[in-house]
């Protein structure tokens, strides 16, 4: 890290000068000590060796014991300043530098504009009085020197100054690995929305999360806590419509679990008593299934929270969901089509038919060789939930319910294939009743669907046989829908990676914002009023000026969120890059890097973190 302090300018010069605190006269006197030969070679001082020793370099070069090639340093710059840095000239500013940044090492780092005429970043007080050299130069000239040294190591006193500052920046970038959290893609804007999920997905988001946080409504009368749980929601819109489990009437809650936060749904069936505690072994095995496509049960309890005998299921809860009755059978209100009122309901489109199938099949095949059946392949309780994503809800309750029957599994199979077909011919007629009327549900089915559609509706519906199963079942869906639905899933996970990585810095680079937030402008710390504005304090205030509060050459902002996020990802990495901090007065600038500003952010925040317990 290095100090530079001066007083204010007055020209207003765009390139800058470094002045000489020694008077005119003794110019010339200081330029023959340069020019002498006893003068020791400054790539000596600062390299330990110079190419052009033994090229006619004028300098002295004292010898060197046990090698005759001193290798280079790591780095182009020295770990402390020589003697002769003592009598270095001051640095003084012409320009406001709150744009200024240092030179981009390779076209991987795409946040970084490109130096401009006016723009000088002194790195190292070794560097003299070579302000008009450095103004005499043209911007073609910077670069062809820039690319012409990209590999040099070591600089000589015969090179111009500013190339060699050049040399030694572009030196340390080839150095520096290029880790991968660094940098991100270009941004052509201030805002792009490249750095920012789709409004569709977040519209979505916000919708599950609004769902998941819902207020429990009053005039319920709702226990407090129940088995670990609290904030209950009744999460169906009233009694009337709830539905029965063979004999008892069922509610759906949502709830919040006091082990994790998590919030989970809770199916209590009402007036219910459980004569076997052997009941919930099914509850057991159903929670050690996972399939995309099947609620997972979470664990089942009785209680006497409601004034009854109560079984309460808890089960994934899945924010803002339907059933597919409520997206494609229930009636909907009338509505004016063609000058009239009409209630008609638009047909569900055959691919949106056979992913439900496929779903629906492959959830079933899971259960099926686990031993156990479904039992609720009904609309009622298969959820809906982002694009076609089906859930299968309510699974194991039956189980508990009908233990003391004992039925078969194998029957029990059979019966979940003839609920599937059920549900086909439901959706395909928009009526849950369709089976009622077979000949006319075969006929639209005819008219609006394919052959293999109807092919399939009858073969699940037909007599149980040792030969009916769902792998069966899912040979006639046929390899050709199945791996058109797999190549769906594969967008769909493409997609939603995609959207994710733009905000996938997001999280870290807000953590740093909040140190920030805490270290800066803070008024009073440990008894000292100007707290923030001292030692390292002072850095990171200058380092927030330099991110956010940058003005272009007539003052105004400017408002550049790709400067941001590449100053805070190299912020975060601590990389050796080194940029210049001017205060807001322009009377004092400090040559920084990415590491020191870290350190200081760490430092301070300890302080604060100490303080604070």
């Amino acid at each position: 890290m290095a100090y530079f302090s001066s007083q204010r300018p007055q020209s207003s010069s765009s390139a800058i000068k470094i002045v000489n605190p020694a008077e005119h006269d003794d110019k010339a006197k200081l330029q023959a000590k340069r020019d002498s030969p006893q003068r020791q070679c400054r790539n000596i001082l600062i390299y330990g060796s110079c190419r052009y020793q033994d090229k006619g370099c004028i300098y002295y070069h004292p010898p060197v014991e046990g090698s005759n090639n001193m290798p280079c340093p790591e780095s182009p710059l020295p770990a402390s300043l020589s003697a002769q840095a003592v009598n270095a000239p001051i640095f003084v500013p012409k320009a406001p530098f709150h744009a200024i940044t240092s030179p981009s090492p390779t076209s991987a780092s795409p946040f970084t504009p490109s130096p401009s005429p006016s723009t000088f970043y002194p790195n190292h007080a070794e560097y003299e009085d070579y302000g008009d050299s450095v103004s005499n130069q043209t911007p073609q000239t910077l670069e062809h020197q820039l690319v012409n040294q990209y590999q040099q190591v070591d600089y000589d006193d015969h090179a111009s100054p500013m190339s060699n500052f050049y040399q030694s920046q572009q030196a340390t970038f080839v150095r520096q690995p290029l880790d991968y959290h660094l940098y991100s893609h270009p941004t052509p804007d201030a805002f792009p929305s490249t750095h920012f999920v789709s409004d569709t997905i977040r519209e979505e988001l916000h919708r599950r999360s609004e769902a998941s946080q819902l207020v429990p409504l009053p005039g319920h009368n709702l226990p407090d806590e129940l088995q670990g749980y609290h904030s209950l929601a009744l999460l169906e819109p009233s009694v009337t419509e709830r539905r029965k489990f063979f004999s008892w009437y069922s509610t759906v809650y949502r709830a919040t679990s006091s082990n994790d936060g998590i919030s989970y749904a809770l199916r209590r069936i009402e007036n219910f008593r459980l004569m076997h505690q052997a009941a919930f072994g099914a509850i057991e095995t159903w929670s050690r299934i996972e399939h995309p496509s099947i609620v997972r049960v979470r664990e089942a309890f009785t209680t006497r929270a409601f004034n009854d005998n109560s079984l309460v299921v808890a089960y994934e809860y899945n924010p803002d969901a339907q059933t597919l009755f409520e997206m494609h059978i229930k009636q909907r209100p009338p509505v004016f089509q063609h000058g009239r009122l009409s209630t008609f309901s638009a047909a569900l489109p055959e691919a949106t038919l056979w992913s439900y199938i496929i779903q629906i099949a492959s959830a079933i095949k899971v259960v099926h060789e686990a031993g156990l059946a479904v039992r609720m392949v009904d609309a009622t309780k298969i959820m809906v939930t982002g694009k076609n994503r089906i859930h299968i809800g309510s699974c194991g309750i039956a189980d508990v319910l009908m233990y003391g029957s004992r039925q078969d599994s194998a029957i029990a199979q059979q019966e979940d294939l003839a609920m599937f077909g059920r549900l086909v011919f439901a959706l395909c007629c928009n009526n849950l009743a369709a089976m009622n009327t077979l000949p006319k549900a075969l006929d639209m089915i005819g008219r609006q669907y394919s052959a293999d559609v109807k092919a399939l509706a009858l073969y699940l519906i037909s007599k149980p046989g040792p030969h009916k199963s769902i792998t069966q079942v899912i040979d006639m869906i046929g390899t050709n829908r199945l791996l058109h639905e797999m190549d769906d899933m594969h967008s769909s996970v493409n997609r939603l990676e995609a959207e994710f990585m733009s905000e996938l810095e997001n999280g870290r680079l807000v953590r740093l914002l909040c140190k920030f937030g805490f270290i800066n402008e803070r008024p009073v710390f440990a008894r000292e009023p100007r707290w923030s504005e001292t030692g390292d304090r002072y850095i990171i205030k200058l380092f927030r000026d330099y991110v956010f509060h940058q003005v272009d050459e007539n003052g105004n902002p400017v408002i550049n969120l790709s400067h941001v996020l590449a100053c805070l990802n190299k912020l975060d990495a601590g990389t050796d890059e080194r940029i210049m901090l001017v205060s807001r007065d322009e009377q004092s600038c400090l040559v920084v890097s990415y590491k020191d500003v870290k350190a200081c952010i760490d430092v301070a925040f300890g302080d604060l973190a100490r303080a604070s317990r």
